[in-house]
């Protein structure tokens, strides 16, 4: 079950700032002091030291008018840092998140490459929520739950770009304790420990944190924004349980939404075609959440945490000041410098009776090199011909 974090507590309280005023030690209080004071001598112009003690009225007026509008900037700016821990203190907490194996058998962390998060989508098999604070079942039992979803995220250093590579759910990988199977299985066996796991050996990645959605949680997400438009390029006819699509551009609700990343039996590349719809679904909440200026606004940043913690759940190693400040670092982030793909294609094939996706290993490893060393804009440049990247036709 998942369990509510608590944030870190601030060293001070930002609505008590400093009042400037002048005291004992002051050296402007010391110059007065020397010229005399309000009853001292006449000034050096002989008169009564009127100006002198009207510049000493203009400066102390000027203080107290700065203090007071301190104190105002100050309250708000406490209230604001209330808001914005309250709403990441809503986002659920997944305890247990990351594997325990020694850390000499996980990938090291390399300094100033950025951040890298593994977002999971859970086919939960259940009508109640098991993501977010209205989670009614846990997030993880045994066979309970697959992985539908799996990307890898990666954020720069210096907060300009994000990365996100699609790992197809039908992967043939090795999964640790278990053999080879496909890599949604991991988290069915071991929740997102093994996951963490099972990617971090194939990629040799440090993963840092981990989010995971439900279905329920997708839809309500959907719905949150007030809906997605999704252009589809061409009209697909229904197939089999599949729905027809007809060509043009669809404002989809949550359950629209969720349609169309669930489907991939109407689709000519089968699971490499639906990984291009969640992006293009993810790409098309972007653009919305972006165009509304939310991630530039304190206010819109702290709803979005909100709403948030309402559906997903992330791991309780990310406090409440990391989620924030992760988000706020993310504002000046241009459509353009988000960059979605697949992770490299082998081919498919049948094992154990299963259709599986293989990965091209050799290409691969050049992707994850890229990622775990933080030069994704360099690697995109010089492969941008062979990279299996998102682009505006998604069938």
């Amino acid at each position: 079950m998942t369990s509510k974090g608590r944030g870190d507590e601030p060293d001070e309280d930002p609505g008590r700032l400093s009042i400037f005023g002048r005291d004992a030690d002051d050296p402007d209080d010391a110059h007065d002091a020397a010229d005399g004071g309000e009853h001292g001598e006449e000034g050096a112009d002989g008169g009564t030291g009127a100006p002198a003690r009207r510049r000493r009225r203009g400066r102390r007026l000027l203080v107290w008018t700065l203090a007071v509008l301190l104190v105002l900037f100050g309250g708000a700016f406490g209230g604001l840092l209330w808001a914005a821990d309250h709403y990441a203190s809503s986002v659920e907490r997944i305890p247990n998140a990351f594997p325990t194996v020694p850390a000499s058998e996980q990938p090291p962390a390399v300094p100033h490459t950025g951040q890298t998060f593994l977002l999971v989508g859970l086919d939960a098999r259940s009508d109640q929520p098991t993501t977010g604070k209205e989670a009614k079942a846990p997030a993880w039992q045994v066979g309970a739950q697959r992985s539908d979803t799996m990307m890898l995220m990666h954020i720069s250093a210096d907060r300009k770009s994000v990365s996100l590579v699609s790992i197809p759910r039908d992967t043939w990988v090795p999964i640790p304790g278990h053999g080879k199977a496909k890599i949604n299985a991991a988290y069915s066996w071991g929740g997102p420990a093994l996951t963490i796991q099972t990617v971090q050996d194939l990629t040799r990645i440090k993963v840092d944190h981990i989010a995971v959605i439900d279905w329920n949680g997708f839809r309500a997400l959907t719905d949150a924004v007030g809906g997605v438009d999704i252009t589809i390029p061409r009209t697909i006819e229904a197939k089999g349980d599949a729905r027809e699509w007809l060509a043009g551009t669809h404002h989809m609700d949550g359950a629209e939404a969720l349609l169309y990343v669930r489907e991939r039996h109407g689709l000519p590349n089968g699971d490499l075609d639906r990984t291009k719809r969640q992006q293009n679904f993810l790409r098309a909440l972007m653009l919305r959440t972006m165009n509304s200026g939310t991630l530039s606004s304190p206010s819109k940043l702290t709803g979005l945490l909100g709403t948030i913690g309402d559906v997903a759940s992330v791991d309780d190693r990310l406090s409440n000041t990391d989620l924030y400040d992760l988000a706020w670092s993310l504002r000046d982030v241009r459509p353009d410098n988000v960059h979605f793909m697949n992770a490299p294609f082998g081919g498919f094939d049948t094992i154990d009776g299963q259709s599986v996706v293989l990965m091209d290993d050799g290409a691969a490893g050049v992707l994850w090199n890229a990622m775990r060393t933080d030069r994704m804009d360099a690697y995109l440049a010089e492969h941008r011909t062979s990279t299996d990247t998102l682009g505006e036709d998604v069938s």
